[in-house]
């Protein structure tokens, strides 16, 4: 008797699910959505860099050219451009920098890997020629340092080590950027710099004027003034309430029935007896500065007056914590008297006015609680925004420089000098590696010929005179020069463009690892999104005959 076999193909998954898989359905499917990925953020690298206008899901306007706001607020849903974007944030918590390189390079990697793949070569041939020219360019790296900042830092070093990261992302105001960040920074820095604390420095945005108004205030800044008629106050205790100063209220409704006038005025009275009452203590255990996380009624108001007490509103509840911090207060959740410990203390509290806005400062004088804050001054919403991100970005270079001071030569020229390394070490590797580690040696050149495109250069012409100049000298310091109109390379170091060896080291592990990583997948498994179908959708024309 003959055994039957059933005809058609016998489902494995349940329904509802996506199966791709080889090289064609999976991997290369893969590159080309990272691929595609990379070249949005390509073209806002270096200090040319186009902006671009993404408005999230909330609606929310963002003009800017930093990657990592870019691809934040990107919502990706491939699987392949996940793993790149989790590569970028990663150096962003990392370093706080060079979050585009991760992206550019781990596009450009798969880019050449494509093409070897369809030549024929297997993908973990090509891994394994990734990975071994990682290594190589690590160790290249660590020879090409040519300047580490000397220690204690000052302003003028960390202005030098600030200068190009500013450039890339607010170019012709690096100069005016990286002085507001490096004095913030110096106010903050505590005696043993490794305990600096990047949430020491802050920003406040006051709009109007122009960003060269912009000024560093020691202290912590709030965009207001105090509710009240107190505005100095000197060697202050400071109360920190999270609930609002206010009558309390019942969370059900009730009705109060009144007969006459004299019930009226008794109802009233004794809800201001219990007010007068808990500020009276308030006074009493010397509170002189208030802080309120939420409204402040018309009565307390009255009475915190009376005592001269300074009340301020700080309805974010981040700022809430900081400020907690700086005065080392307890937030409190009920309204009443702070004991001596729930208590902060504040050198100068006081009200200054910044180009016709009032703002209040809460200042310390001891170096452990010390903030300083840059007052941004612009013309737009989205331009202080962007100022910002410089500055945050600025900020983390120096926490990065902290870590390690060894910096090497910006423009692209390390990246170029560690191409023409690699490209030799390629040269001599036996075995199929090989072409791989030349690849990887193309891939690095992406970041000299990105800035020479961007900058409007013909990068064909200024890759060439680069190769010639790295040729005939092994310093590997010349780059692009982005605002020549001829040769269109210079001297990093004499004109004193840097990075930090460190951003560069992660940047680089990164993004060959994200690209490692899509390299290694041969299927793709999608099953079938939760939640019922979707709503039919109502005809706008339901009403019409």
């Amino acid at each position: 008797m003959s055994l039957k076999i059933p005809s058609g193909s016998s489902s494995l998954f349940k329904e509802g699910y996506n199966m791709h898989s080889g090289i064609e359905e999976a991997v290369i499917r893969n590159i080309q959505a990272v691929a595609e990925l990379s070249e949005i953020v390509r073209t806002s690298f270096g200090p040319n860099g186009r902006n671009k206008m993404v408005i999230n899901h909330l609606e929310k306007l963002f003009v800017t050219s930093d990657a990592a706001t870019i691809i934040r607020e990107l919502e990706v849903v491939h699987p392949a451009g996940k793993v790149l974007v989790m590569a970028s944030q990663q150096q962003e918590h990392e370093m706080g920098d060079r979050t585009n390189l991760v992206m550019i390079l781990a596009g450009e990697l798969l880019r050449k890997a494509e093409y070897l793949l369809t030549m024929g070569l297997h993908p973990s041939e090509v891994v394994v020629g990734y990975e071994l020219a990682r290594d190589k360019a690590m160790e290249e790296l660590e020879k090409l340092c040519i300047r580490t900042l000397e220690t204690p830092l000052t302003t003028e070093s960390l202005q030098l080590a600030l200068r190009p990261t500013l450039a890339a992302k607010q170019y012709g105001s690096e100069d005016l950027l990286s002085k507001l960040v490096s004095e913030a920074v110096m106010a903050v820095m505590p005696k043993e710099i490794k305990n600096f604390n990047v949430d020491n420095v802050r920003v406040v945005k006051i709009m109007g004027g122009g960003l060269s108004q912009s000024r560093v205030i020691k202290g912590m800044v709030f965009g207001r003034e105090p509710e009240g008629s107190v505005q100095k106050v000197l060697n202050a205790k400071v109360g920190v309430y999270t609930c609002g100063i206010d009558i309390a209220t019942t969370e059900t409704k009730g009705t109060v029935l009144l007969k006459n006038s004299e019930e009226l005025l008794n109802f009233s009275s004794g809800e201001e007896k219990h007010m007068e009452k808990i500020f009276q203590e308030l006074a009493d255990s010397g509170l002189r500065v208030l802080i309120a996380g939420s409204s402040v009624g018309e009565l307390a108001l009255h009475y915190l007056n009376r005592h001269g007490i300074l009340v301020i509103k700080v309805l974010s509840k981040f700022d809430l914590r900081r400020v907690c911090r700086v005065v080392g207060a307890t937030p409190l959740a009920r309204l009443g008297a702070p004991t001596p410990d729930e208590m902060g203390q504040c050198d100068i509290v006081e009200t200054v006015e910044i180009g016709g806005d009032r703002v209040t400062v809460f200042r310390q004088d001891t170096e452990a609680t010390r903030t300083a804050t840059v007052v941004v001054r612009g013309a737009t919403t989205n331009q202080m925004d962007d100022v910002e991100r410089a500055i945050d970005d600025g900020v983390n270079v120096v926490k990065g420089i902290i870590k390690d001071a060894r910096l090497v030569a910006g423009a692209g020229a390390t990246e170029l000098e560690l191409a023409k390394r690699i490209a030799e070490f390629g040269e001599k590797t036996p075995g199929l590696a090989q072409h791989a580690i030349k690849r990887f040696a193309d891939a690095l050149e992406v970041v000299p010929r990105t800035l020479a495109e961007n900058a409007g250069l013909d990068a064909t012409e200024v890759l060439s005179k680069l190769y010639a100049a790295h040729q005939a000298d092994d310093k590997g310091v010349v780059g692009v020069d982005i605002e020549a109109d001829k040769s269109g390379t210079l001297d990093a170091a004499k004109a004193g463009i840097y990075d930090l060896l460190a951003a560069t080291r992660w940047a680089i592990r990164y993004g060959t690892d994200a690209a490692v990583s899509i390299l290694r997948v041969d299927s793709i498994i999608m099953s079938r999104q939760a939640g019922g179908p979707a709503p039919p959708k109502q005809n706008p024309n339901w009403d019409e005959d």
